[in-house]
């Protein structure tokens, strides 16, 4: 491992954590600014490992870096770096899955909107990223580095192989591209995939979909059984709220015929609101 920074903290990858590090300065200063410069932000990593990214973060400027590692013996050393003790570094234990995010930012003394840039650990960054998408204005720029082909379908198109239930979500509330891939050599230990960083730059406040919850319902519906038309796809959807598929998506203008894929971001917004005004509440508050 002649290419780690000496400063770092020495461990070898968990399996079970889903753990692939990345040591190259060149490749982790790409990632740190890979959603736009991160000097005086507020930024949250997860996963951060033996520091690799953590430090390019540093060297960048943040104002604050919160970084969140579920195994002790990197959150433990995090806890040793210099700019833990200064309070620029502010590191906690614990599965990213049940942070409460906005307040850990308070607590670390942090600021809003905050920043996410991350190597995430393969087995969590799929849900991480949902709960992300659906939470409120205390999230920012997001850089993420994913396997690439789940970064394909985070900024995946109407019509294309790749497009489904994340991208749908993804495009309610941001922009999203990819900045740039890597194969699985540039990781220790190398995974059996090529990867890519992931970046989602809010949309204005006016473009986002205001319910998200009730968007991922009817898009994991449509997308669960893809190959079917959709008035067969939202039909169960549809009928536990008592329903008519094919009336629900003809009040939308949508042909019931079609499949998901074919559905534009307008109109699952489209669908997700006409199933919300049929009811008092959303959806998410009646499941």
């Amino acid at each position: 491992m002649s290419d780690q920074d000496p400063g770092l903290t020495e461990g070898r990858a968990r399996k079970a954590l889903g753990q692939h590090f990345l040591f190259d300065p060149d490749i982790l200063r790409r990632t740190a600014l890979a959603a736009g410069p991160v000097e005086g932000r507020t930024v949250i990593e997860v996963g951060p490992g033996p520091g690799g990214l953590t430090r390019a973060l540093l060297k960048e400027g943040v104002g604050k870096l919160i970084a969140v590692e579920a195994d002790e013996r990197f959150a433990s050393a995090l806890t040793d770096w210099p700019e833990a003790a200064t309070g620029q570094l502010s590191v906690h234990q614990g599965d990213a899955r049940k942070v409460h995010w906005e307040k850990l930012i308070g607590e670390a003394g942090g600021e809003t909107p905050a920043m996410i840039i991350a190597n995430l650990p393969y087995n969590v960054g799929t849900p991480l990223l949902v709960d992300w998408l659906k939470t409120g204005p205390w999230r920012g720029e997001m850089a993420l580095m994913f396997q690439k082909e789940v970064a394909e379908r985070i900024v995946a198109g109407p019509g294309t192989s790749h497009y489904g239930r994340l991208a749908v979500l993804a495009h309610a509330v941001c922009n999203a591209h990819i900045a740039f891939t890597l194969p699985p050599g540039a990781f220790r230990p190398p995974p059996k995939v090529d990867s890519a960083v992931a970046v989602l730059t809010p949309l204005p406040a006016e473009k986002r979909f205001e319910d998200v919850e009730t968007l991922e319902k009817v898009s994991t519906a449509a997308f669960g059984q893809r190959r079917k038309m959709l008035r067969a796809s939202l039909k169960s959807l549809a009928k536990s709220r008592g329903v008519d598929a094919t009336e629900w998506l003809e009040s939308c203008d949508i042909d019931p015929t079609a499949r998901a894929e074919t559905l534009t971001q307008e109109e699952f917004r489209a669908l997700a609101r006409r199933l919300t005004t049929l009811y008092a509440s959303p959806i998410s508050s009646r499941t």
